[in-house]
């Protein structure tokens, strides 16, 4: 259970530190507004700064001062006068009624004893220097304390504030606006994050017809997005697009061509040699010639690929997909590679799983090459006296076709690489050029099929797979 949890935290993880253009705009939008809130806190801190603390006020010392010597005479009177001092230095910086710790503190001496004292909490505050702001601490508060000292009556007069009054002062007075904003901040995620879904939603829309689209589909996109910032990612993948499909019918006509022309020298070669060979009696000349002729045979069979490769690759526009059987299409080709089979001594062993027949939807001549591949490869490679095994089915929703022999099979490691044009098993006695099995799946991909390779019954020979999608008919 512990294992399982860990490796979904690892997947999503891993789903969340990949880069993505939506997080990326977010977190984009996100560094704007707490920039936008770094200046408004940048602009309060400097507009707290901007006026000077009350302990910087000369005047105000002097007026306590003057009060204080020239009431010293009526305690009463100097009393209500300096309470009233103390009542105006609160009003001036806050109402800190409620909290005594962030209230402005006034002490006041003569001749040397404490004749005043705003907050009865805070001890006799001395300060080290006359005339000098100083950070006096008491327990955990923090207080800016300046005194000052007029030699007339020995009067001392000593006010201290919380060291960030006013940046108190400040966020209680701005805090009308100032709190809304701040609540509504994190509300403002989910609207920014739906923004910015939307208006990524014409590159969803290429995205999901990029993907939909087949390994043979070149054709330009169909969507015309009017937004400026994607036109033209859409029109390089369509321009793209256009030169890959220019690029491959100019090489499939340059195959094609070279293949016809290749086929008539051939031919005539055939003809020429067999005439010579019936004109001579000469058993070594003979021995010659039929070695030419098979050479002959390899070379018309490498045309023929050649020009069966390059109908499998583009979609000829007569060419109208049908529905077909394929267990009628493998009977077919098995009648027709008869005399091969015969001539080398193999057998075929045919049969459909099914009862009726195994309808498809594909292009008659594509369908026909793939099979005739298929077939084709599995009497050339299986030995005299071998069997091919050619079965057809149904498997859910798909047709199956399996096509098993008894050669000798390929290298599990060189079951993909067989599917690449001219590549051929480099331990391979047989003659080959190495594209029969590039055919068939090339055609298999224009027909949204699959095909797999697998050693065949008790590790002997090669099994070939192939799946197709049923005809809805």
């Amino acid at each position: 259970m512990h294992a399982g949890w860990r490796h979904a935290l690892g997947q999503r993880w891993r789903r969340w530190v990949q880069p993505s253009l939506l997080r990326r705009l977010l977190l984009a939008q996100v560094s704007v507004v707490g920039l936008l809130w770094a200046c408004i806190v940048g602009l309060f801190l400097h507009d707290s700064n901007r006026f000077p603390e009350l302990v910087r006020y000369d005047s105000l010392f002097a007026c306590i001062i003057t009060a204080a010597r020239n009431l010293a005479d009526s305690p009463d009177r100097q009393q209500a006068t300096l309470r009233a001092f103390d009542m105006a230095l609160l009003e001036t910086s806050g109402d800190f009624t409620s909290d005594e710790d962030k209230a402005p503190v006034m002490q006041v001496w003569q001749r040397g004893r404490l004749i005043y004292n705003s907050s009865a909490s805070v001890p006799p505050i001395i300060n080290q220097t006359i005339g000098k702001v100083e950070i006096i601490r008491l327990g955990e508060r923090s207080l800016r304390a300046r005194t000052m000292v007029s030699p007339v009556l020995d009067t001392r007069v000593m006010l201290a504030e919380p060291k960030f009054l006013r940046l108190y002062f400040n966020a209680d007075d701005r805090s009308y606006y100032f709190l809304p904003l701040l609540i509504s901040l994190p509300f403002l995620v989910f609207p920014a994050w739906l923004a910015v879904l939307l208006a990524l939603r014409p590159w969803r829309q290429v995205t999901r017809e990029t993907a939909e689209r087949g390994p043979a589909d070149l054709t330009p996109l169909s969507f015309e997005p009017q937004h400026k910032e994607l036109r033209p990612m859409v029109r390089s993948i369509n321009g793209l697009l256009r030169s890959v499909r220019d690029r491959g019918v100019r090489e499939r006509g340059l195959i094609a061509d070279a293949a016809n022309e290749l086929q008539t020298p051939l031919e005539a070669m055939r003809v020429n040699v067999e005439a010579l060979r019936a004109q001579t009696n000469d058993e070594g000349q003979r021995e010659l010639m039929a070695n030419l002729l098979r050479s002959n045979d390899r070379a018309t069979r490498l045309v023929g690929q050649l020009q069966q490769l390059m109908r499998s690759d583009e979609v000829p526009q007569n060419a109208l997909p049908e529905a077909l059987a394929l267990d009628v299409l493998a009977r077919e080709r098995i009648a027709l590679l008869g005399p091969l089979a015969q001539a080398r001594g193999v057998k075929f062993d045919f049969a459909v799983d099914d009862e009726g027949s195994v309808p498809v939807f594909g292009e008659r001549e594509s369908l026909i090459s793939m099979v005739s591949n298929l077939v084709e490869n599995a009497v050339k490679y299986s030995p005299g006296g071998g069997t091919v095994s050619v079965r057809v089915g149904r498997d859910g929703a798909r047709a199956v076709l399996r096509v098993a022999d008894q050669g000798p099979g390929i290298p599990p490691a060189l079951r993909e690489r067989v599917f690449d044009r001219f590549f051929r098993n480099p331990d391979q006695t047989q003659s080959g050029s190495g594209l029969g099995l590039a055919i068939v799946k090339s055609v298999l991909d224009r027909h949204h099929g699959q095909i797999i390779l697998e050693a065949g019954e008790d590790g002997r020979g090669l099994l070939a797979t192939v799946w197709l999608p049923l005809s809805a008919g």
